[in-house]
């Protein structure tokens, strides 16, 4: 090389090594915009023989454009590291020191926080999950150590990402997790991020004084390494934490302080993070227009900064306060932009975070359901309300049932034509209850003519899941195989039952059918799942099932999809179902179960009623019934796949036994495995089946249950219809033995004279009734489903 071509190089790289050292005293001052200008003209005087440099430079980019919300182009920088990576590993050059991998793994978990932010939580958790595989294999005790911070630091991006999509028990145990790495590794940094996360989710699960413990620690933290960033969002999570509490004066303080920091830094997402709390307190104290201005400055910052979850929660906070004065047009708009914005973030998540994501995204619903019926639009209202729930059961059911296996997400929400059309085929009136508030409640009506009616409930101060409560303990429930409690113990039921009649039904009976043969499907949300509709009482003492034929779904779009897949696979008489397409299981050998850590097994009580109830149902079915050891887990699964017809009458649990978020379990005999739980059927292992069974019956305790959600109730009953069953016959609570025999020994002699599964089961109800007088004893079946 020349002489002279060698002295410019050696001045361009001495003169790029002074504007990096330059850019790392900004960066550090907090002089972020300058940092990146600096560091921007010093990567273009280096060349490729300098890859160590240019990493350092491009790492540093990446993070201030994270840091200032800019993470398209962050992720873009980033990308370009692993390149140089990609383009060295294995070289003479692969000089860029032996924690290369480790560097590399940074790189990703750096560009899973990026998408993190920019709300594409399934992309963000791949690139973390890469990360912490490389983090867990190192292996050289000096490497080891970087590694082991790297991997905390990740597991905070995780902790945070969860809490994100509502998974707060998941979230709580990799940041505690993650702290206690921090704190071994003595990363004062890494600990207040944590600590600060920690506080968030406490927080959101109203443990208001450990949230203000965590928080005031990471603060302090962060003032005590000089971390602007970290002070300002310790800031504006304290400040959240008293606004929560009605403590307006000091969080609006706090934001104070946090917007001082945010504002001279150029930490703009923060900065419209604390702008919209400030919002949210002045909605809170009615002082609309400030409220208003507020929110306007910060959707210019979401749209600014492509951040769409901040985007989507702003138009929701503005939408609620046009409402409030009165704009509901102007809401309107708002509340759907903000709702498309949500639905874009759930494509790529499993099934149960779709869940939990939803459950911090139904706000935006019932603004919008009350927006439309303050403009008199009850039909619109009816699609907001049924495309506001059930929506990852919704996209399960359409890759399950094969109607779009490649982009489940894409189901289009039903339109009123549809779902008039759908309550006509069904021949049934549908009532779709929907709680917009913990004073308000709606109920559509869709009659089989597709007259749709409307009715808003003003419920009373004694809070809903309250009254559900009170009317299920009145009822004086038990277990199966126990006796139910004495009647000293069960308080007035009469009144219980009349109250939730009252809410319920009342506004609605002159809409309801007047023949006793013609279906109502109830389309219930949240709590009322758990209400026991056969069992309402009116004002003249008649139960609710005495004049109605009565079945339940978690959603008309569900309906609508279980419809469909039984017309692909088309009905059949009772006779054609009996014999080898049954499949009848009662009381299996029982497994011995541990619900947590560190508990000793015990093993569930034996069920002989459920024996004597499986030998009669299946001698009515023309089958062998499968009892004690001959009723293993492995057998029965087998056999589930086949049968049209499947009765299990044994223990049903309602614990998340894998700790996956689909809790609920049927006990079946071990196939001795030696694995925990042995004989356990459990929810998320129906959801694996492929089942093509016209009727599931669950004679056991408690399966109508599980985890109460937007999106219904995560249990037995939708693993079952998600795997292929067209109807579920559940519990809502532990039945008891003798009347649970009784009542399905009818039902079963029902179907074979009429083939209406909604009928079969009233009646039995009915005759039940007449033996076994309490509700406790008849009213806990519920068919989930089309008939």
């Amino acid at each position: 090389m020349p002489i002279a071509s060698a002295q410019i190089l050696l001045k361009d790289r001495n003169e790029a090594l002074r504007l990096y050292t330059k850019g790392v005293q900004q960066y550090r001052k907090g002089d972020l915009q300058k940092a990146l200008e600096t560091f921007g003209r010093s990567l273009i005087l280096l060349k490729d023989d300098q890859p160590q440099d240019q990493v350092n430079i491009l790492n540093y980019m990446g993070k201030i454009n994270q840091t200032l919300g800019q993470d398209t182009k962050a992720i873009a920088l980033y990308q370009q590291v692993l390149a140089i990576f990609h383009k060295y590993r294995g070289s003479h050059q692969d000089n860029l020191t032996k924690t290369s991998s480790i560097n590399e793994g940074i790189t990703l978990s750096n560009i899973g926080l990026s998408y993190q932010n920019l709300g594409q939580y399934a992309t963000a958790l791949k690139f973390h999950q890469q990360a912490l595989a490389i983090f867990q294999k190192v292996g050289d005790q000096e490497s080891k150590n970087l590694a082991r911070s790297s991997e905390g630091t990740t597991l905070t991006y995780i902790g945070q990402l969860y809490t994100s999509v509502g998974e707060y028990p998941k979230s709580l145990r990799l940041l505690q997790q993650s702290l206690t790495i921090m704190r071994e590794m003595h990363n004062r940094s890494g600990e207040g991020i944590a600590l600060r996360s920690l506080g968030e989710v406490y927080n959101s699960s109203q443990q208001y004084q450990k949230a203000l413990s965590s928080l005031q620690a990471a603060w302090e933290i962060g003032r005590m390494v000089g971390d602007r960033v970290e002070q300002a969002a310790s800031l504006l999570s304290l400040g959240r934490v008293y606004s929560n509490q009605g403590q307006y004066p000091k969080a609006l303080n706090l934001y104070q302080q946090a917007l001082t920091i945010t504002q001279q830094s150029g930490y703009r997402r923060l900065e419209g993070a604390t702008l919209h709390e400030t919002g949210v307190v002045y909605q809170n104290l009615k002082q609309y227009p400030k409220a208003l201005n507020l929110y306007q400055q910060v959707l210019a910052i979401t749209i600014e900064q492509k951040d769409p979850p901040a985007e989507a929660l702003t138009r929701t906070s503005l939408g609620s306060t046009l409402l409030e004065i009165g704009q509901a047009d102007a809401a309107e708009k708002m509340l759907m932009t903000a709702i498309n914005i949500w639905e874009s973030l759930r494509p790529g998540l499993t099934d149960v975070y779709k869940v939990s994501i939803f459950d911090t995204q139904v706000q935006t619903y019932r603004h919008l359901q009350q927006a439309l019926i303050a403009e008199g639009k009850i039909n619109s209202a009816l699609e907001i309300a049924e495309r506001g729930r059930s929506k990852a059961f919704v996209e399960l059911l359409t890759s399950r049932l094969l109607l779009n296996p490649q982009n489940p997400s894409v189901t289009k929400p039903l339109t009123i034509n549809q779902i008039q059309l759908l309550a006509k085929k069904q021949k049934a009136t549908l009532v779709e209850y929907s709680i917009v508030s913990d004073k308000l409640l709606y109920i559509w009506v869709v009659q089989p003519t597709g007259v749709v009616s409307f009715k808003q409930v003003d419920l009373p101060l004694t809070p809903l899941a309250e009254l559900v409560s009170s009317s299920r303990n009145s009822l004086g429930l038990r277990g199966r195989g126990r006796s139910p409690a004495p009647k000293s113990e069960v308080v007035s039921q009469i009144s219980q039952q009349k109250q939730l009649y009252k809410l319920l039904i009342e506004p609605i009976a002159n809409l309801l059918p007047t023949n006793s043969n013609q279906h109502i499907i109830f389309i219930p949300q949240n709590e009322l799942f758990l209400v026991p509709f056969a069992a309402l009482k009116d004002q003249n003492n008649h139960y609710l099932i005495e004049k109605y034929s009565i079945l339940t779904a978690p959603a008309i779009q569900v309906l609508n999809l279980i419809s469909q897949k039984r017309e692909r696979t088309g009905s059949h008489t009772f006779a054609s179902l009996q014999g080898k397409n049954a499949l009848v299981v009662g009381n299996p050998t029982m497994p011995s179960i541990i619900t947590k850590t560190g508990e000793q097994p015990q093993e569930l009580p034996t069920l002989p009623g459920a024996e004597a109830e499986a030998i009669e149902v299946a001698r009515l079915l023309k089958t062998k019934p499968m009892t004690g050891k001959v009723a293993t887990k492995a057998s029965i699964v087998q056999q589930m796949k086949k049968a049209r017809i499947i009765h299990l009458a044994t223990h049903g649990l309602l614990d998340d036994f894998k700790g996956l978020g689909v809790p609920g379990a049927i006990a079946l005999a071990p196939d001795h495995t030696g694995q925990i739980n042995d004989g356990l059927l459990t929810s998320d292992e129906i959801l694996s089946l492929n089942l093509n069974a016209v009727l599931v019956v669950l004679s056991a305790c408690d399966t109508g249950e599980g985890r109460i959600t937007g999106d219904g109730v995560v249990g037995l009953s939708r693993s079952l219809i998600s795997a292929g069953a067209s109807s579920v016959i559940v519990s809502l609570w532990a039945v008891s033995d003798d009347a649970t025999e009784f009542l399905m020994t009818k039902f079963y002699q029902n179907l074979r004279q009429n083939p209406d599964e909604v009928a079969a089961l009233r009646n039995a109800m009915l005759s039940t009734m007449k033996q076994y007088s309490s509700p406790y004893e008849w009213a806990a079946f519920t068919l989930v489903g089309e008939s």
